[in-house]
């Protein structure tokens, strides 16, 4: 059997999906090596990849043309962004990477990525769509002061909640809009957040749907999370999938209101809290083996529901010469 060869990149603090990679090798019988990048010799997850290459920044103007020298010498079969601000250059060059490399990128087309990554342009074609997104307040509007406070005020390519705040008056909105750059703004709206992962097929054939409710966060990241079986999201976020046509693993954002599900934002990739669908049993690292390895799957909906994870922080002890200490070093 062929060792198949997975490349993380923007490794950071991906230490869990790491892991998970790992596991779904080992429980498939498959072989596997993890190789995790970053520009960062301090990226944690690194230290738990079985090799892991520093390479340039994204914006460097050679990222690309690293990425595919290190697919090369590794032999890469599979390569998985993690971070929004690599999704669309990896996008517009992936029939480069993946005919230069004979890799599978997977990240969806430019397109898609443009629609998600563009908060002004997932608002368009969400309403296009008839799905329901919080008002978004025009220039015109907000020039005439007569706002439905409490609003909420992000980026319009904004990431992991930076700069992205609930707005109580006038007052707050005025600073954060001088703060913010192209700042958009929304009515907030009340009601259960909830993250939803999405796995689908390279031809965009949709395998998995779990929503988990997002008991607590710390920076835009789920901390406290419970898997729920929830009929109507899963419905809504099922028309969602086959109008927008992503691949692989997605993450969503919305809120059950009393209105509906109102969608706050679409994250092509996957996102901090998927190890906890993929523990829960809709395992994305499985079925990418599976892919890989010709297996053809279909929509099913084998996980567990009604269970609760609690994420938490952990270290690692590096010497000198940045190498851990030792393998009890990487879990203590």
């Amino acid at each position: 059997m062929n060792t198949i060869h997975v490349l993380i990149l923007s490794a950071g603090r991906r230490v869990e999906l790491v892991n998970c990679f790992r596991s779904a090798a080992k429980e498939l019988g498959i072989k596997s090596n993890i190789l995790a990048a970053d520009c960062s010799k301090t990226a944690p997850a690194l230290y738990f990849a079985d090799k892991h290459v520093i390479v340039p920044r994204i914006d460097s103007g050679n990222y690309i043309e690293a990425i595919i020298a290190v697919c090369k010498e590794e032999k890469v079969a599979l390569i998985v962004p993690t971070i929004d601000t690599e999704l669309l250059l990896l996008s517009e060059h992936k029939e480069l990477i993946e005919s230069s490399t004979g890799a599978k990128l997977l990240v969806s087309d430019p397109a898609v990525i443009g629609i998600c990554r563009n908060k002004a342009a997932t608002q368009t074609f969400m309403e296009e769509n008839s799905f329901l997104m919080p008002r978004l307040f025009t220039e015109e509007e907000l020039a005439e002061g007569k706002l439905p406070f409490p609003l909420f005020i992000k980026p319009i390519d904004g990431s992991s909640s930076i700069n992205a705040f609930k707005v109580h008056n006038q007052e707050e909105l005025d600073i954060y809009r001088k703060l913010i750059e192209k700042p958009l703004v929304q009515e907030y709206i009340e009601g259960e957040e909830y993250t939803v992962d999405v796995f689908l097929d390279f031809d965009a054939t949709l395998i998995t749907v779990v929503p988990r409710l997002r008991i607590a966060t710390r920076s835009g990241e789920i901390l406290k999370g419970r898997i729920v079986r929830d009929r109507e999201i899963i419905a809504d976020v099922t028309r969602l999938m086959k109008l927008l046509k992503p691949i692989g693993h997605i993450t969503v954002q919305c809120k059950k209101t009393d209105r509906g599900i109102a969608y706050i934002e679409i994250n092509p990739r996957f996102g901090g809290g998927a190890p906890m669908s993929i523990k829960a049993g809709a395992d994305s690292c499985k079925n990418l083996y599976r892919l890989l390895n010709n297996e053809k799957l279909v929509y099913n909906e084998d996980y567990r529901e009604n269970i609760t994870f609690l994420r938490f922080d952990s270290c690692i002890m590096l010497n000198g010469n940045m190498e851990p200490e030792n393998e009890k070093s990487r879990n203590f």
